[in-house]
Parts: C-alpha cells; sequence; structure tokens
C-alpha cells in the first residue's frame, strides 16, 4: 500500500512539509509506503477548460511536468494527502492550478481511494482552506479520511510546527486513520 503526500507549498520544506513528513513517518510506521510529491515552484498554469483532455485520456495537454507526473503517481496510489499553506485564507493557488488540472484530465486516477486534506497557517483562514480542497475528494467519490480535530498545524516557520502538541497529534491520528482505512479496503477487496 502506498499513500502520495501533495505538498502544495512553494516552499519545499517550510511548515507544510513539516506536517506532511509526521503523517508520512506515521504510516510508515504501520506498514504503508509513503511518498511526499513537491508540487515545485516554479509558476504553473491554470486549467484553460479546453477539453484536448478527453481526446489525450488521461494526461493534460499541458505537460508541464507536474500534472501529468501527478496522475501517474496517483494510478500506483492507494490513498492521499493533499497539504496547502493559507494564502490570503484559502489554499495556495499552485495546489488549486495543479489539482483542477490532474483531476479534470486524469479523475479515474483519483475515484474511490481515501484521501485527507491537511493546512498549514501562521493563524487563520485553515477552515476555509480544508473546505476547498475537500471538494475534489466529495466531487470524486474519494472517502474522506478524518481525524480527531480540524486538520491543521500552525506555525510560522517548522519550529513553529513542531511545537504545536495539538496540531502534531491531530497528523498522526490522521495518519492512523487512513493506516486503517487503507487496510479495511485491501481485506475487503482480497
Amino acid at each position: 500500500m502506498k499513500v502520495l503526500l501533495l505538498n502544495g507549498s512553494s516552499r519545499p520544506q517550510g511548515c507544510t512539509y513539516t506536517a506532511l513528513r509526521v503523517i508520512a513517518d506515521s504510516l510508515e510506521a504501520t506498514g504503508i509506503e509513503s511518498e511526499i510529491l513537491f508540487l515545485g515552484n516554479e509558476p504553473v498554469r491554470d486549467c484553460t477548460a479546453c477539453g484536448t483532455c478527453g481526446k489525450l485520456p488521461g494526461r493534460c495537454v499541458f505537460d508541464d511536468d507536474i500534472v501529468n507526473r501527478l496522475i501517474e503517481k496517483a494510478r500506483e496510489a492507494d490513498g492521499f494527502v493533499f497539504g496547502s499553506p493559507v494564502y490570503y485564507a484559502h489554499p495556495s493557488g499552485r495546489i488549486l492550478s495543479v489539482l483542477d488540472r490532474a483531476f479534470y484530465a486524469g479523475k479515474d486516477a483519483f475515484v474511490h481511494k481515501p484521501a485527507a486534506a491537511i493546512a498549514s497557517a501562521r493563524r487563520a483562514g485553515t477552515t476555509a482552506t480544508l473546505d476547498v480542497l475537500q471538494k475534489y475528494f466529495t466531487i470524486s467519490q474519494m472517502p474522506v479520511v478524518a481525524s480527531t480535530y480540524w486538520t491543521m498545524v500552525h506555525g510560522a516557520k517548522p519550529e513553529d510546527v513542531l511545537q504545536d502538541a495539538q496540531g502534531l497529534q491531530t497528523m498522526r491520528n490522521l495518519a492512523g486513520n487512513l493506516a486503517r482505512i487503507l487496510k479495511c479496503t485491501a481485506l475487503a477487496t482480497a
């Protein structure tokens, strides 16, 4: 079993990565493989609704290395965690552009696979960020994995996140719930 974790921050090892790393470590402790995919910090074009992906099933016509690579990795993954920092009370534009294109071109790679969203913020805007990210799951028939509290961490830098005891415990609980769902699904389909 494998979980793909998306780092929607433009900082490769910032606060969002720190939270995702806690989840990845917790998953690996239960025997589930994980991979954190950094979406990069180069400009990412958004979906233009050109419809060409309908003629190129499973691929976006804009081959900018990240979206088609994400779709390929999603096909191999059994579950997902999408992480984003909060920018002006919503997810990063980077993750939204990538997800719009990936779900439009390769939705079948995500359907019916469990997923969770996490948000990283200095102070606020996290619930709106989680709401936006979770809509990708519900529209794509993906079971939404919950934790024991809102799936967010707080801090202005990674060291601050590592001091957010409640946030880190919520990340570990999320990983445990995702692991249980994946293992139950594997048993049910065996």
